[in-house]
C-alpha cells in the first residue's frame, strides 16, 4: 500500500466498520488477559471529550485505529491502538503510532504513555513501541502494578 493512499483522520466511531474493529480489539483483549486487566475502552468510553480517536483508511477501507487520552496538560495516554489481521505488517501500525506523536507534540504534550500487555500476544506491539522510544515504567494515572500489564512512556 502506497504511503498517500493512507488516510489518518479523527474519527466520530459511528461506522459499523470502526465498531467491528473496537469489538474485535475488544474479544482479543479478553481472550488474551483476565478480564479485571483488560484496560482497553469500549465505543462509549472512546467518545469521551477528553478522547480523540483516529481511523486510517485507505479509500473506504478501514485499515486500523488508534485514541489519544488527555491526562493533563503536559502528558497524554495511547488507547486503543488496532489494525485488523488483513492490515498487520503492512506499516499501518507505524503510520498510525507516528501520527498520533506527531498530533501529541503539536498539542505541546510533554511525554505520552500507554498500557499494555505482557502476554506474547502483545510482543510485537511493545517492539514497535521500543522502536518509536518508549521506555518501559511503572503505573501511572489510575493504574495498578499489575503481572499482565507493563507500561510505557515516550518524553517528547
Amino acid at each position: 500500500m502506497p504511503a498517500e493512499s493512507l488516510q489518518i483522520r479523527v474519527d466520530d466511531l459511528s461506522g459499523g466498520d470502526v465498531i467491528a474493529l473496537l469489538e474485535e480489539h475488544l474479544a482479543d483483549m479478553y481472550a488474551t488477559s483476565p478480564p479485571e486487566c483488560v484496560h482497553a475502552l469500549d465505543v462509549d468510553k472512546l467518545q469521551a471529550p477528553d478522547i480523540t480517536f483516529f481511523a486510517a483508511r485507505s479509500g473506504h477501507k478501514l485499515l486500523g485505529c488508534i485514541a489519544l487520552k488527555h491526562l493533563n496538560a503536559a502528558q497524554a495516554e495511547i488507547k486503543s491502538m488496532r489494525t485488523p489481521a488483513s492490515a498487520r505488517r503492512t506499516g499501518t501500525g507505524k503510520r498510525l503510532l507516528e501520527h498520533v506523536i506527531d498530533y501529541a507534540e503539536i498539542r505541546s504534550y510533554q511525554s505520552l504513555w500507554l498500557e499494555t500487555g505482557t502476554m506474547d500476544f502483545f510482543a510485537p506491539a511493545r517492539q514497535l513501541y521500543q522502536r518509536y522510544g518508549f521506555q518501559f515504567c511503572g503505573p501511572f494515572a489510575d493504574y495498578q502494578a499489575d503481572p499482565n500489564s507493563c507500561f510505557m512512556c515516550k518524553t517528547l
